[in-house]
């Protein structure tokens, strides 16, 4: 019997050898009580470099390392499974070769049926692979954290699905000013204005990065302290392996210095872009009404004539005055367009402007009528102005009418001035310096931005036909440019408009010359004038008026015909000269002739007003267009 059921005994014993033989993948062998190895598989061979003749006998502490076996780790294991029932652990162990591997050790105590310890079963996996992979995992990770914690100029952090955040790094906290613990748990829509949280902002970020795979904006944000911040902003989704929703990595940049500059430098382009359309719309404003002054001298000399030939008949002396008074119309019209092209001869003198202001006060209030209030505040102690007295008078004037004309059903009017004193060019296009602020404003209809922008160009006008020549706003623009100022028009749709002159202030360096009235001038007639002028019929109109004064006239189309005449004659006693000729202008002509002959009058004829030097800028000066008057009187200054 004993033999029968020893032999099936043996043969499973085999089976069972073989089976752990056959296992390479760990290390599986017997010890006895005292740590003694007492068997070896093909795992265990593979993984430790120990042939089974090499380690049987052995105890099992030799694959510890010096440092585990000083701490008795070998024999703690043991402990533990006896007392336990199991041991259970990883750590490094050595193989033959003395290079180490991380291993899973399991260790199970084998007890006979009387409780007594045979030994111990002891497995080991090489987990070497798994453990290196989690070090360089576990590195990278502590890498990327402290990257994160060392960016300071962009806001880090990480959000759960709900929006609430789950870290936070020291650039949120820069930008921010939250500290961690003030924010983490916290909904991200914190941040947000609250115009932007009424409107649903934060969810939207986070529906649409998880919808597209990312969100993307920039938009106003508030920092703890209230104030806001422009920030560029990104939001990424952060998926699980099976599609799980985990969060959302969320970026932030505070770009308001970029945003304020990259407006200022839009700013300062549109302004150069308006500068350069009112520039080139003047110069072409001047050259239109430099040719019409020339046209309506022509006109205005030639009904002088007439007026004079045609005797009493009342219906030729009607017509004849129909023309002069449409010439002198015209003129009117050219002035303005000078103004804006800032071309106009101005009379420079110190002036108050509330006294000016209070000066035509009973004008402005009996033109606006009994529906629009007038208002005027001025403070007691601002200083006088540089200007052209009339000029500024016609401006306000300009100001008062147009405000009237934008409150057809009545309102108010206020005219007020401060001192200011302007010490850069951010927000105004003028020198640096003391000004006086000159402000006329209104309660009426207002302006958009597209009728504001055109505003000040010539012609422009919002009035009915027939009612407006869209010159007034650009004559102020030209005049107040030429004072050395400028003028800022405000306005927004159905909340009115605001007109601001800055002028600058009077000071002892400033040129002041007291405006005296001439006495009546005392004709000079008998002269032999020169008379010198590219436009043929400007030349021909002057030299009748002249000649009718009991002149005798030599015309002369261009500088170069002038000198060959002049060097000709000797009994020239007066030249009048056009200003711009081409080839040689009236400056560089009335200088050859000067050091010709330097007593010899010379007066300079012009369509406008020209930036002269040296001692042209002291010649007598005849404007466009001119009576025969006005001829009377600067030949009899001249020719002092």
């Amino acid at each position: 019997m004993t033999d029968v059921r020893s032999k099936p005994s043996s043969i499973e014993d085999g089976r069972f050898r073989l089976l752990i033989d056959a296992v390479i993948d760990y290390a599986i062998y017997m010890i006895d009580p005292d740590g003694i190895i007492t068997s070896w598989n093909s795992g265990a061979k593979r993984f430790k470099g120990y042939e089974e003749a090499e380690i049987l006998g052995q105890h099992f502490s030799r694959f510890y390392t010096d440092e585990d076996r000083r701490a008795g780790l070998p024999q703690r294991a043991l402990d533990t499974a006896i007392r336990e029932g199991r041991f259970e652990g990883e750590g490094w162990r050595v193989r033959k070769d003395g290079s180490h591997f991380w291993s899973h050790v399991v260790i199970d105590p084998i007890i006979d049926p009387s409780g007594k310890l045979l030994g111990f079963a002891k497995i080991t996996r090489d987990l070497t692979d798994r453990k290196m992979a989690e070090e360089t995992l576990k590195q990278s990770e502590q890498q990327f954290r402290l990257l994160v914690q060392s960016v300071t100029d962009y806001a880090i952090y990480m959000l759960a699905p709900d929006g609430r955040l789950t870290n936070w790094n020291p650039g949120a906290q820069r930008i921010k000013g939250y500290r961690a613990e003030e924010v983490i748990g916290k909904h991200f829509s914190m941040f947000y204005t609250a115009e932007d949280r009424a409107a649903g902002e934060p969810q939207r970020a986070l529906e649409t990065a998880t919808r597209e795979g990312r969100f993307e904006n920039k938009a106003w944000r508030v920092r703890k302290d209230g104030t806001r911040f422009m920030a560029h902003v990104v939001v990424d989704p952060i998926w699980g392996e099976t599609g799980t929703l985990l969060g959302f990595a969320k970026i932030t940049r505070d770009i308001t210095e970029a945003t304020q500059t990259q407006q200022a430098l839009e700013k300062t382009r549109e302004a150069l872009f308006q500068a350069q359309k009112m520039q080139a719309i003047g110069q072409l404003s001047g050259g239109i009404a430099h040719d019409f002054n020339n046209l309506l001298t022509v006109i205005l000399g030639n009904l002088e004539i007439v007026r004079k030939r045609v005797g009493d008949d009342p219906k030729i002396t009607r017509l004849v005055d129909n023309a002069t008074q449409g010439a002198l119309r015209g003129v009117s019209l050219t002035q303005r367009m000078l103004a804006f092209a800032r071309r106009q001869e101005l009379k420079f003198e110190s002036v108050e402007i509330p006294t000016l202001v209070q000066g035509i006060s009973g004008l402005l209030r009996s033109s606006l009528g009994p529906s629009v209030v007038l208002e005027i505040h001025f403070s007691p102690e601002l200083v006088p102005v540089m200007a052209d007295v009339n000029q500024l008078e016609l401006t306000v004037l300009n100001l008062v009418t147009n405000a009237r004309d934008a409150m057809p059903d009545g309102g108010k009017i206020v005219i007020s001035a401060s001192a200011e004193d302007v010490h850069d060019q951010t927000t105004l296009s003028v020198i640096a310096g003391q000004y006086i602020c000159l402000s006329v404003t209104d309660t009426g209809d207002g302006m958009d931005a597209a009728t504001l922008g055109c505003a000040m160009d010539p012609f422009f006008t919002t009035k009915g036909v027939g009612k407006g020549t869209g010159l007034g706003l650009s004559m102020v623009h030209g005049f107040i440019e030429q004072l050395g100022g400028q003028f800022v028009l405000k306005s927004e749709k159905n909340k009115g408009t605001t007109a601001e002159l800055w002028i600058p202030v009077a000071t002892t360096a400033s040129v002041v010359k007291p405006v005296t009235h001439a006495a009546e001038a005392t004709p000079v007639s008998g002269l032999c004038v020169l008379v010198v002028d590219d436009d043929s019929l400007v030349l021909t109109s002057t030299g009748l008026l002249l000649e009718d004064l009991g002149h005798r006239v030599i015309s002369a189309a261009s500088g170069a015909q002038a000198l060959a005449l002049f060097d000709a004659r000797q009994d020239i006693d007066l030249v009048i000269t056009d200003m711009a000729m081409p080839k040689m202008n009236g400056a560089q002509l009335a200088q050859t002739i000067r050091i010709m002959k330097p007593s010899l009058p010379i007066i300079l004829a012009t369509g406008y007003a020209e930036r002269l030097e040296g001692f042209a800028a002291e010649l007598p000066r005849l404007s466009k267009p001119f009576t025969q008057l006005n001829l009377v009187e600067v030949i009899a200054s001249a020719m002092k």
